[in-house]
């Protein structure tokens, strides 16, 4: 008798660099498992079919993610690849992030129409008009660059490129006539269209989103056929900054569409974790940016702290608490030590908390009262 053939549902959105992105999950998949059958479940979501509204104005949460949750939660597919920045620091209930894939570069990239293509963000004419759907974008230039004009854009990769490459005419169209567009670059890249960029922003001009550049696969929190299947996904490095990143922005109390910035680093050489952190003002006039460095646990150490609680047959028995279901900021840990997790966490948090005592809930208040008057109008 034929050995029966497992197919897996993974969940997408339907846009270009997101099939790209889940294509890309499914070869890494296939690797480990060629036995197994993949096929993709595409769907939109409410951020893809509201777009003449920006983001914050929508006034719904978890645009890119919601529907693609609910058919996970009905049984209709059994994973979902994301980009991570789009997933809310505080999932869905009844789900996790099993696997999170090795960060691509995380920085933003401008790209500007064709005559201003040897520019950058400095040397663009004055009144030059940017895009960008970020608040966070939007307060760094507006601080950085006053010089510069900014306005919303919508729409996917595809979609956005083109309102830069159109020229308003007489015809009608609305485009206000975008002389530069901010994406992340990572994106970009994915999609095969370096050559669009015209300046990669460095983190000193413009901090990026939290969990940029990384890609997440989400699943049920306890199908544990499904989280084992993703653990070798998991990459050491991007788990450790990301649960700082998240932890960073979970303490503000910030979705991710917030004015909120990060970068994040682990030095290898010095075994530590370092992670920048900054809350703006939507209008970018108050800023309140702060970093941490942390010592992460030697390694000898974590190895000590496993052993401890092994049995004689080298199992973990139940009362081990590295077998208990515990997550880090809505990822499930897999075999990434809980004391290099617990390091990632408190030191976002703590950088949080640095900004929290100068007043960073208090801009951030301000800046969700003003989008939900918006809203509200």
């Amino acid at each position: 008798m034929a050995k029966e053939v497992r197919k897996i549902r993974v969940g997408s959105r339907k846009s270009e660099l997101a099939l790209i992105q889940t294509n890309f999950v499914i070869s890494q998949l296939v690797k480990l498992y060629p036995e197994t059958e993949f096929e993709i479940v595409s769907m939109t979501t409410m951020g893809d079919r509201v777009l003449d509204k920006p983001l914050p104005k929508i006034g719904e949460k978890s645009l890119f993610t919601k529907d693609l949750e609910v058919a996970l939660l009905n049984g209709n597919v059994d994973l979902i690849v994301h980009s991570l920045k789009d997933l809310p620091t505080v999932m869905e209930i009844g789900t996790t992030i099993g696997a999170v894939l090795k960060r691509d570069d995380p920085r933003d990239a401008l790209v500007l129409r064709e005559e201003y293509k040897n520019y950058n963000l400095a040397s663009l004419p004055h009144e030059s008009l940017i895009g960008t759907s970020s608040l966070r974008r939007t307060a760094q230039l507006k601080r950085k660059f006053p010089n510069l004009q900014v306005s919303d854009v919508r729409g996917n990769l595809n979609t956005r490129l083109k309102k830069l490459d159109t020229i308003p005419d007489e015809t009608g169209n609305k485009n206000p006539g975008y002389d530069g567009i901010i994406l992340a670059l990572a994106g970009l890249q994915r999609m095969g269209w370096e050559k669009r960029v015209s300046q990669i922003i460095d983190p000193d001009i413009m901090l990026y989103a939290v969990g940029q550049g990384a890609l997440a696969v989400e699943c049920r929190m306890g199908d544990d056929f499904i989280l084992e299947m993703l653990e070798p996904l998991h990459d050491y490095n991007t788990v450790l900054q990301i649960v700082a990143e998240r932890s960073f922005l979970t303490r503000l109390g910030g979705g991710c569409s917030a004015p909120v910035g990060t970068r994040s680093t682990i030095c290898f050489d010095k075994n530590t974790i370092s992670i920048e952190g900054a809350v703006w003002s939507l209008d970018g006039s108050e800023t309140l940016q702060n970093s941490k460095c942390e010592m992460l646990p030697d390694k000898k150490l974590i190895q000590n702290h496993i052993d401890q609680y092994r049995s004689d047959d080298g199992e973990p028995p139940k009362k081990c608490p590295y077998k208990q279901l515990r997550q880090f900021v809505g990822i499930t840990p897999g075999k990434i030590s809980y004391l290099d997790l617990d390091v990632a966490l408190k030191l976002g948090k703590e950088l949080a908390d640095d900004l929290i005592m100068k007043g960073a809930l208090n801009i951030m208040n301000t800046a969700k009262d003003t989008i939900h008057s918006a809203i509200k109008s």
